[in-house]
């Protein structure tokens, strides 16, 4: 991996308000089912003060509604529009690379659901099918290999929706996007011609048209260098890492990745001199 750019001291708090944040969800705002400390009062004083917030995700495998619904009840009140995963990045992509096109997913239902709500042709034949989409899929079998390979083998092109190779959870990990991609890739001897999620451009894109925002106007905040920051520093967004998911210090320094600011928590990325207006009072 090259250095994505030059390298300077990162500072350790946030020193002004942007227009617009970023906040990645497990490892920044939340691990597991608890808010990270700071996490609420964070997010809540930014919009009072004028910011536009939205949150990332690169997980293929709720729908925007779950993760808000989850974000509500831990307490920082947030809407299916201000979330925005590898799936809404898939489907921007389609539109502007695939109009017309037939798909195959090999993933879960949920992301077939998702492609036939928003008008797309699905199908399991080979001789049809112009695009594979590759995701995060737990019910990946070899039958889903053949229609893939035969498809590829045929004309289709593949496109995916996130490159990690698995998911932590409690107690281990899941095998991910990256794992399937790497099965169909190895049988055609094709390639991805585009990984949709972070640290994509792709990804970054449709965070900056959510939030109606150029990119020097906002922060990202994610816990992880080779994504969160990357595709931050690359699209021209300020870069602030937190050491409170998967990354550490000793991490930091050995990477070529290099972010404004890096973080004990998400709490820093309040600016010391931040007024928060008073309520407005009913009328």
């Amino acid at each position: 991996m090259t250095p994505v750019r030059a390298s300077e001291a990162p500072l350790t708090r946030v020193e002004r308000r942007y227009d617009g944040y970023v906040f990645d969800l497990d490892g920044t705002l939340y691990l597991g089912d608890a808010l990270l400390p700071g996490a609420r009062d964070a997010v809540l004083s930014l919009r009072a003060a004028g910011s536009r917030t939205v949150f990332l995700t690169n997980k293929p495998l709720e729908r925007p509604s779950n993760y808000a619904a989850k974000l509500s009840r831990l307490g920082i009140p947030a809407t299916p529009a201000e979330v925005v995963s590898s799936t809404d990045a898939l489907l921007r992509y389609l539109a502007r690379h695939a109009a017309g096109a037939r798909l195959y997913p090999v993933a879960e239902p949920l992301l077939w659901d998702l492609l036939a709500e928003a008008g797309w042709e699905l199908t399991d034949d080979p001789a049809r099918i112009d695009y594979v989409v590759v995701s995060f899929d737990r019910t990946f079998a070899y039958a889903k290999l053949q229609v893939a390979f035969d498809a590829v083998r045929a004309g289709a092109r593949i496109v995916a929706t996130n490159p990690d190779a698995w998911c932590p959870v409690p107690g281990g990990g899941l095998p991910d996007c990256a794992a399937m991609l790497a099965a169909i890739e190895a049988c055609t001897g094709a390639r991805a011609e585009a990984i949709v999620g972070k640290p994509s451009p792709h990804m970054a894109e449709t965070l900056l048209d959510r939030l109606a925002l150029v990119a020097d106007r906002t922060l990202l905040v994610g816990d992880r260098l080779a994504t969160d920051m990357r595709m931050a520093i690359e699209a021209g967004m300020t870069a602030a890492l937190v050491l409170s998911g998967a990354t550490t210090m000793a991490d930091v320094v050995a990477s070529p990745v290099h972010p404004r600011y890096v973080l004990e928590s998400v709490a820093g990325v309040i600016p010391p001199d931040l007024h928060i207006p008073p309520p407005t009072p009913d009328r």
